[in-house]
């Protein structure tokens, strides 16, 4: 028992001065924690180089935009072909997708040799000998019919389109004159049209690293990085677009072939490199090019642990100091030696098996050493990949913003999958330096051949779905000469609305106001202000002084009005009203004093004095019984006698539109027209009194309330509803009323957008076609949606949080999709609104008898001031409609407050004009 234990013991000494003489003659391959951090951040600082465009030409690191943009989603289906080009051996596939929804695929594949001949021959004769071999393929599978085809091919290419790729350079042993800087697809096109029975449709190319993500990508979604250890070595990643200078755009990712055998190519890895990776450089067929793809690929690994044996037996370290031929033969120890030496149990068997077969008597001592240095080599392939990796897994979670970050890795190639302990020690080393990134590693099943299959079947469903999301858009797409025709219309119902004989059946109804001027700075005292015009109501206080030192001061205070008081009785509204103003007076200290007041009242209201108003219908959302055809400042009376606490002198009742309209005047004594684009949609001017002929006198003007939101309930606008408008006025409190309105108001625009989702869901375009319970929620899409995820600040990233918060689980091309669908929905708002107030500022044009006329808009409205395009599409519309106008645009501050007061300031103002010609 005791001579055991010494035998293990002598033995295990044995082994550890072995392994320490390795150590020593190798310390340079070994690569601490702190050195692979740094070739990390050396890793990081190389991509970034490849990223940007001024740094791209020096750039080793490549970073190949591959113009796939986008994984599988499980929707894919069909039948394709996939060519594999990229080693010693060439293969065709068939690869049918199915159509079940249950992920299945099924390929059928034949491997066709690549004759020494054809990999140092020239380009013809390459894509001769592909096309005769696809074509041999297609006659035994008896394949007529014309199938999309994808292409991978495994060699450096600059990619400007899915289906067009140059060669950079060639590697892994090719040397074939005459297809570098070519277009690698044009030519593999022109053999396939010289050979007949060879009907295909060439759609993608992509490298074998693209083709391992998304073959693992369609059995997982959350693959986003590819990488391959075998002959060679490179890794591919999902990339921001708006990280990528070489490809135009900044919307959705794009896969990103880093090329990363090129590190080091610029000296960065000197410190690394030892004299073994320098003798080997010198010897391959490509020196000072691919250093780090030569100090971790397969294609080297076994020269490299040759070279390191022959040195060691020349310093007596081995082998007695003998040397044989083959240890001195290139090539002798390949790859698949190196790992059958360090299988766990037989590897020592089969390290003394290969050095005998090499024509060496090796001791026990060193089959041991020779065992470790294979180790030593393995492992410093795997610590380089994990440190590359680690950088991209690093800059995948940086892009999302992430503490921290769950993904896969799709992996693929000989060393990864044959190698006894590489993938272990990969795994291990990974997530040491990366451990904020939660990493499941996934091997691919055939990826090089079914990944270009899978990306040729994305692309398929990608082009399917982009005509259909299209055919979509395109109904909210409005042409120069539809807009044009949506002016006259206008113009022609603002007409009908100043007519007596058409006024009743015009949709544009023209409302008098008996405002008769805008400000001329005259104005001052002390006045009060109601706001009533959405879910919130407004009391103010509002001082304005006159002079040089002209000035506006104002005090408010802001009430809610419930949902059971805007659809309650018309008595209870008021008289929550009357509260609300009780509480502001005692607030204010003011309940005595009997101070002019301005009401503003934000619905269409026919009016026949300036303090008198009769609603003619509720909108939005107010649907308080016993008002309309009431007059409304007589409610209000009523409402304050009631109450029995205080009175006051109501001078004037506006809409916010007019004040609008008057607080900019205040600013700018052009301004005669307020326009409102926010919750509703509404537009006022000042009109010529020989034209309003529901109002008696022909002298001077007076501002109209156009009430334009009624534009085209008499059908007039049904070329321009879509369907989904069509559902949205369905489900409204007003259905088949203030159709103009539904189209261009923030009331409406997040419906429209919901409705949309909804049918592109149902179509299988969004959302996986999964329906949520919360996408079936009416008006779950506010409008301040839109204009969040519409700005140009904001990250598809947050766009997805957005979409998160309404309980929509999307993905990135889902997030591309819904933005898009925002942007239609609120452009065609921006030039409608547009076409309307061009036929506003041509009217006013037109009354003048003017051939030029310079003019102010006053805005008001959250969706004009909030939108980040909304007011730019507007301007640029009017301007297109309206050349004869020069139009300036001036944003209303606080018009439905201030405006009342200023109004009714101008109507005190004109009331004394009156009574002194009176007198």
């Amino acid at each position: 028992m005791l001579a055991v234990h010494l035998i293990s013991f002598f033995f295990t000494k044995l082994k550890e001065d072995q392994i320490k003489k390795v150590d020593r003659f190798l310390y340079h391959m070994r690569l601490s924690d702190e050195t692979l951090f740094d070739i990390m951040t050396r890793f990081q600082a190389e991509m970034e180089k490849g990223l940007k465009r001024d740094t791209n030409p020096t750039a080793s690191v490549k970073m190949l935009p591959t113009h796939v943009r986008t994984t599988p989603d499980g929707s894919e289906k069909g039948d394709f072909l996939a060519l594999d080009l990229g080693g010693s051996k060439f293969r065709v596939l068939r690869v049918k997708v199915s159509e079940d929804g249950q992920q299945t695929v099924q390929m059928d594949s034949q491997f066709y040799p690549m004759p020494t001949e054809i990999r140092t021959g020239n380009g013809a004769e390459l894509f001769d000998y592909v096309t005769d071999c696809l074509g041999d393929f297609m006659k035994k599978r008896q394949i007529t019919e014309k199938l999309p085809l994808g292409f991978t091919f495994s060699f450096p290419c600059k990619q400007n389109k899915l289906d067009e790729a140059v060669l950079v350079s060639w590697s892994k042993d090719f040397k074939i004159r005459g297809v570098q800087e070519n277009d690698v697809v044009n030519s593999l096109r022109k053999s396939l049209q010289k050979k007949k029975g060879t009907n295909v449709d060439v759609l993608a190319l992509v490298n074998d690293t693209v083709g391992t993500m998304l073959t693992c990508a369609y059995d997982d979604q959350l693959c986003e990085v590819g990488v391959i250890v075998g002959t060679g070595s490179n890794a591919c990643y999902m990339e921001n677009l708006s990280n990528i200078d070489l490809v135009e755009g900044d919307e959705g990712r794009m896969c990103i072939n880093t090329e990363w055998g090129a590190f080091g190519d610029d000296g960065v890895l000197d410190d690394i490199r030892t004299a073994f990776d320098k003798e080997i450089d010198l010897g391959s067929i490509n020196p000072g090019k691919q250093l780090f793809e030569k100090m971790i690929s397969g294609l080297y690994m076994g020269e490299l642990v040759r070279l390191i044996l022959l040195k060691m037996a020349k310093r007596g370290l081995l082998f007695g100091g003998s040397i044989s031929t083959a240890l001195r033969t290139k090539g002798k120890i390949e790859t698949c030696h190196v790992a059958a030496m360090e299988k766990y149990k037989e590897g020592l068997y089969n390290t003394k098996q290969i050095l005998t077969d090499l024509g060496l008597q090796p001791t026990e001592d060193d089959c041991i050493a020779v065992q470790h240095v294979c180790t030593i080599v393995s492992f410093r392939s795997v610590n380089l990949c994990a440190a590359a990796l680690a950088a991209i897994l690093t800059k995948l979670r940086e892009n999302k913003k992430l503490d921290r970050m769950r993904t896969t890795v799709g992996m693929d190639g000989t060393v990864y999958k044959t190698h006894p302990q590489y993938a272990k020690r990969l795994h291990r080393v990974v997530r040491r330096l990366v451990p904020n990134c939660d990493v499941r590693f996934l091997l691919s099943e055939s990826g090089s051949g079914k990944g270009a299959a899978m990306v040729t079947a994305v692309a398929c469903r990608l082009l399917s779905q982009r005509k259909e999301i299209d055919e979509v858009l395109s109904l909210l797409r409005l042409t120069d000469k539809k807009l044009a025709d949506i002016k006259m219309r206008m113009m022609f119902e603002l007409k009908n609305g100043l007519k007596k004989e058409t006024h009743d059946s015009a949709t544009v109804k023209m409302l008098p106001t008996y405002v008769y001027g805008t400000p001329d700075g005259t104005e001052h005292g002390k006045f009060l202000a109601l706001d009533l015009g959405g879910t919130n109501f407004r009391v103010l206080l509002v001082k304005i002084r006159s002079g040089r030192r002209r000035s506006v001061r104002m005090y408010n205070k802001i009430f809610a009005i419930p949902l059971e008081i805007m659809q309650g009785t018309g008595e209870e509204l008021f008289d929550h009203i009357v509260e609300c103003i009780a509480d502001f007076l005692d607030y204010m200290g003011i309940k005595g004093a009997p101070l002019p007041l301005g009401f503003t009242f934000s619905f269409p209201c026919k009016q026949d004095r300036i303090d008198k108003g009769t609603l003619v219908g509720w909108t939005k959302g107010f649907k308080a019984t016993d008002c309309e055809g009431q007059d409304v400042v007589d409610m209000l009376r009523e409402a304050i006698k009631r109450r029995n606490e205080f009175d006051l002198d109501i001078v004037a009742i506006v809409n916010d539109t007019v004040g609008t309209m008057m607080t900019c005047g205040y600013e700018d004594p052009n301004c005669e027209i307020g326009l409102i684009a926010g919750t509703g949609s509404n537009v006022c001017y000042m009109e010529e009194m020989k034209n309003i002929e529901l109002v008696e006198g022909i002298e001077g003007r007076m501002c109209i309330n156009t009430e334009w939101g009624g534009f085209g309930d008499n059908g007039c606008l049904s070329d321009v509803q879509t369907k989904y408008d069509i559902d949205v006025d369905k489900n409204s409190l007003n259905p088949g009323k203030q159709s103009y309105e539904k189209m261009t108001s923030g009331m409406y625009l997040g419906e429209i957008v919901r409705q949309i989702l909804i049918d592109l869901t149902k179509r299988g375009l969004l959302f996986r076609g999964q329906i949520s319970e919360r996408l079936r929620t009416k008006g779950i899409f506010e409008t301040k949606f839109l204009s969040q995820i519409e700005s140009d600040r904001l990250a598809l990233l947050q766009v997805r949080k957005i979409l998160q918060q309404l309980g929509l689980d999307s993905t990135c091309d889902d997030s591309i999709i819904v933005k898009e669908v925002c942007g239609a929905v609120s452009r065609r708002a921006a030039k409608l609104c547009g076409a309307g107030l061009a036929a506003i500022v041509d009217k006013i044009r037109e009354n003048r008898n003017l051939d030029h006329l310079n003019i102010t808009i006053g805005v008001d409205g959250t969706l004009y001031k909030l939108h980040p395009h909304f007011s730019g599409i507007l301007q640029e519309t009017v301007k297109q409609l309206s050349p004869e106008c020069d139009v300036t645009f001036l944003l209303s501050e606080d018009g439905s407050g201030k405006g009342a007061a200023l109004i009714t300031a101008v109507a005190k103002r004109f009331h004394g004009k009156e009574e002194e010609e009176k007198n």
